[in-house]
């Protein structure tokens, strides 16, 4: 009941309200097994310009008043049925080398795309600008885009639950592809090199894969 009263709210209230407000591509992701998780977790990814355009939101949506119509069941949803347990917020600043969110470019059906969201925590905050200096000077972003990872964004935590860390975002036209991405990954010699280097090792002390798939109204 409160996946579907999320899905309803985010198809029919939040994304038309957002695009109004300026943001044009939200992501809306569930992770792959979901349906058998003790902790069930929807995704929403949200591009912001600036920090204003963030703060701004919230007064965007409740001055809108489709979005208060079309997400009332959420909205005012009773202390008895809450549509969730907690929100997590995850504040994150672009890698100055993809300063921008990307959309994939993939052929297959929507339904049968993967995303791949990576987090890579670090031991301290010295140690996790190494690994994102690995990502921008030391080119790991380059090296995804050209064996095709599909990147939807890479930046570093700025304020969340767990610091110092960064995430990144990376897209796939199914299982198979994805599985056959980090197999072309690792067999790289650009990559190799790269994390053989001395000034790279043990930069992270803690990462997480979540695959997920996008909800049908995603709007990528």
């Amino acid at each position: 009941e409160q996946e579907a009263l999320l899905d309803r709210y985010y198809e029919k209230a939040f994304i038309p309200a957002a695009h109004q407000a300026g943001i044009r591509q939200v992501g809306v992701f569930k992770p792959v097994g979901n349906d058998t998780a003790t902790d069930k977790c929807l995704y929403v990814v949200l591009p912001f310009a600036s920090t204003e355009q963030m703060i701004d939101l919230p007064f965007q949506l409740e001055k809108n008043n489709e979005y208060i119509t079309n997400g009332h069941d959420y909205i005012n949803a009773p202390y008895t049925a809450p549509p969730y347990a907690r929100i997590e917020c995850v504040l994150l600043k672009a890698f100055k080398t993809a300063p921008v969110m990307q959309l994939p470019r993939l052929q297959s059906a929507k339904a049968e795309h993967i995303y791949e969201l990576r987090s890579y925590e670090g031991h301290t905050e010295k140690i996790s600008q190494n690994k994102i200096h690995m990502f921008n000077e030391g080119g790991e972003v380059p090296l995804f885009k050209r064996l095709n990872f599909n990147a939807v964004f890479y930046g570093e935590v700025i304020a969340g639950s767990r610091m110092p860390n960064l995430m990144y975002m990376t897209s796939f036209e199914n299982m198979q592809d994805r599985d056959d991405h980090w197999t072309t990954f690792r067999a790289d010699s650009e990559w190799k090199s790269l994390s053989s280097k001395q000034e790279y090792q043990k930069n992270v002390s803690r990462s997480e894969i979540i695959l997920m798939k996008a909800a049908p109204y995603s709007d990528y």
